[in-house]
């Protein structure tokens, strides 16, 4: 039996709107399945971000507290080299006032001239040559002389060898010098310093461990005195 014309237009509604149906549905789908997979990028992309982000603050962390360490660092040992160059000068300070003090020696006579006939002796020990010079300040000239005497028979008796010694009467120490003597034998070529600064710098180099000591204490990380 033929199709009328309004059935046929039915049929034709009827298809168009099926397909229009499957249409729809198809294309929910495909929104569907496109916001899933975006949804999904945009979380692999945020998390990849995320990861760079915090790897990036890691590593500026790290180098912020490298660079607290070295700057502590850094402040430590200036301080350090602060403390050190105080009590160095405190030290130096000390050996001033000893070098200031040596004049007071100078100063009785008495005990000037023990002092000098020790020098003497002493340096004529260290030459062991049988003709020495000796050599002092002009101003201790005289006093000099008057303890060659003792200082070459002390120095006979205790070595058993014979010494001519003679002092200096055309060159001087220099008259900054605070005081003692210097020897000479075989043109110069021997030379022993007994000045009082000499004398003072090789104790204090020789002592100056137990200097510290007395001023800061023991340095429990100091491993060697010297």
């Amino acid at each position: 039996m033929a199709l009328s014309d309004q059935d046929v237009q039915k049929q034709i509604k009827h298809m168009m709107a099926f397909i229009e149906q499957e249409a729809n549905e198809k294309a929910e789908e495909i929104d569907a399945k496109a916001e899933e997979e975006f949804n999904i990028e945009k979380g692999r992309l945020v998390q990849q971000q995320r990861l760079k982000i915090m790897e990036y603050y890691e590593k500026k962390e790290k180098q912020v507290e490298l660079q607290k360490k070295i700057q502590s660092s850094n402040m430590l040992n200036q301080a350090r080299l602060k403390v050190l160059k105080v009590r160095e000068d405190h030290v130096r300070n000390v050996l001033e006032e000893s070098r200031r003090r040596l004049g007071e020696v100078t100063k009785d006579q008495t005990r000037y001239a023990q002092v000098l006939e020790a020098l003497i002796t002493q340096g004529l020990f260290q030459i062991m040559e049988p003709t020495v010079y000796v050599k002092g300040k002009q101003s201790d000239a005289n006093l000099i002389q008057s303890v060659l005497p003792q200082a070459v028979d002390a120095y006979k008796k205790a070595s058993g060898k014979d010494v001519t010694i003679q002092l200096e009467t055309e060159t001087f120490l220099p008259a900054d010098v605070t005081g003692g003597i210097e020897l000479y034998a075989l043109n110069s070529r021997i030379r022993v310093s007994n000045t009082l600064e000499s004398r003072l710098d090789l104790i204090a180099q020789q002592l100056l461990p137990e200097i510290r000591n007395a001023l800061f204490g023991r340095n429990v990380n100091r491993k060697f005195t010297d």
